[in-house]
């Protein structure tokens, strides 16, 4: 089921964004009353799930979910269709268009990407708004992990700043960022009532970007195991516990965090616990002995930290959709500067369809599935227009060089260079696809 959701989620987005996509390049081309010959969600090779002819155009659903086409006649792409070079120009035709007309049905499809990245973030900040956690509500300090304690960081410091970012609001995946994506040599932490700057090693960019350690945040915040709340028919309300209480010891050993104590309620599921607890109003530690679920819970919610929603208007969440946008976009241009200068691997980095589609999670839910979509969006977009031939931004890149030295590419360079493009392109798709087949195993 975990599977089939997430599967979904993928081909969801993945059609939205495809279908949208190919609408840049559909409207522009009838706009200038080019002949669009077929429109494709998702590729056909050898056979299509379902197609209809309307008026000149093909329309269909292909059986592979790696993109998908529209084409154009007199057009030059991946479908390779040659029988237009010995004929004459028509004027339906791609090549039959002023270059100014051929450069905005080219650049349609990443416009319409980047402008829907822009409006499901602002959605996503007018609907749910934007939740945190205040750095200062982090009053016990943090939980460090073993890849944590290398950079530095201990238990109980509180994170001031990292690099230049300064650490209002708390949150690990932004500490990486830094690290890995805008070069932070430093960070400064309170500890033991002192502020302290310490040095971050070169290494760790290309440490943590890696994908063994993809997942790991370094750091948690660091909480008392104080009840909250309690699952009727729970083993905590078998056991006798009540709001309030406080765990401190577990199997007579002293536990004073939460995420100690989860550790070892983890790793007794289906056994009894001794849990030696403070209830308010008394003075003297209760010893309760839960029979911990098989799942490994107690069924119970502890405290947590005020977290806290900053709401936007619908005329407020347009600027900051923008912003998420070219932040996003900004993070993607400086990991693909950071490999370029060898401080990333790109072998850690690459992904296939497999990597993208585990980003949904095996639940569903609606906010990560479109800020996943925005992303995606922006991502489709900034790929598209790189100037490799077979994408977009090959065929701009020549539609250029026609505006400014006056002269059109011959039918024969625009078919090799679109070949030599799309091999690339398939060997790329191949070797990430085998990186995670590889990772999986």
């Amino acid at each position: 089921m975990d599977t089939l959701i997430i599967v979904t989620q993928l081909i969801l987005s993945l059609s939205i964004l495809v279908t949208l996509h190919e609408c840049g390049h559909f409207f522009p081309a009838k706009w200038f009353k080019t002949k669009v010959e077929k429109f494709y969600l998702f590729f056909d090779p050898w056979f299509s799930l379902w197609k209809t002819k309307k008026g000149e155009t093909e329309y269909g659903i292909g059986w592979l979910p790696l993109g998908g086409y529209v084409k154009i006649a007199g057009m030059i792409d991946e479908s390779f269709d040659k029988a237009h070079l010995d004929t004459e120009p028509q004027p339906w035709e791609f090549r039959s268009k002023p270059a100014w007309q051929r450069l905005i049905i080219m650049v349609g499809g990443v416009t319409v990407n980047f402008i829907l990245g822009i409006v499901l973030f602002a959605m996503i900040m007018f609907v749910w708004g934007e939740t945190y956690l205040p750095n200062e509500s982090v009053s016990y300090g943090i939980h460090v992990d073993s890849l944590g304690q290398e950079i530095g960081l201990r238990e109980g410091d509180k994170i001031v700043s990292v690099g230049d970012y300064q650490f209002e609001k708390f949150n690990p995946a932004r500490f990486k960022i830094e690290i890995i994506i805008n070069d932070a040599r430093s960070y400064r932490v309170i500890r033991d009532g002192s502020e302290l700057e310490l040095p971050i090693d070169e290494r760790f960019s290309s440490v943590l970007s890696s994908q063994a350690n993809k997942e790991y945040d370094l750091f948690t915040y660091r909480l008392p195991y104080i009840i909250d709340e309690i699952r009727e028919g729970s083993p905590a309300d078998d056991a006798g516990f009540e709001k309030g209480d406080r765990v401190v010891t577990v199997n007579g050993e002293n536990k004073e965090w939460r995420k100690d104590i989860l550790d070892v309620v983890v790793a007794n599921a289906g056994k009894p616990v001794d849990l030696g607890i403070i209830r308010p109003g008394r003075s003297d530690t209760l010893t309760l002995n839960p029979t911990v679920g098989e799942d490994g819970r107690l069924g119970v919610f502890t405290e947590v930290p005020g977290l806290e929603t900053q709401k936007y208007s619908f005329l407020e969440s347009i600027p900051k959709g923008i912003e998420r946008s070219v932040d996003f976009l900004g993070s993607q241009l400086k990991a693909f500067g950071q490999m370029f200068k060898g401080r990333i691997k790109a072998k850690e980095s690459l992904g296939s369809v497999i990597s993208i589609a585990k980003e949904f999670g095996p639940t569903w839910e609606w906010k990560r599935f479109w800020t996943m979509t925005a992303s995606l969006s922006i991502l489709l977009a900034f790929l598209n227009l790189l100037p490799i031939p077979g994408l977009d931004g090959g065929h701009v890149m020549f539609l250029i060089y026609e505006v400014v030295s006056g002269r059109k590419p011959s039918d024969k360079v625009m078919e090799y260079s679109t070949i030599a493009g799309f091999i690339l392109l398939v060997l790329l798709m191949i070797f990430a696809l085998g990186l995670d087949i590889s990772r999986l195993l």
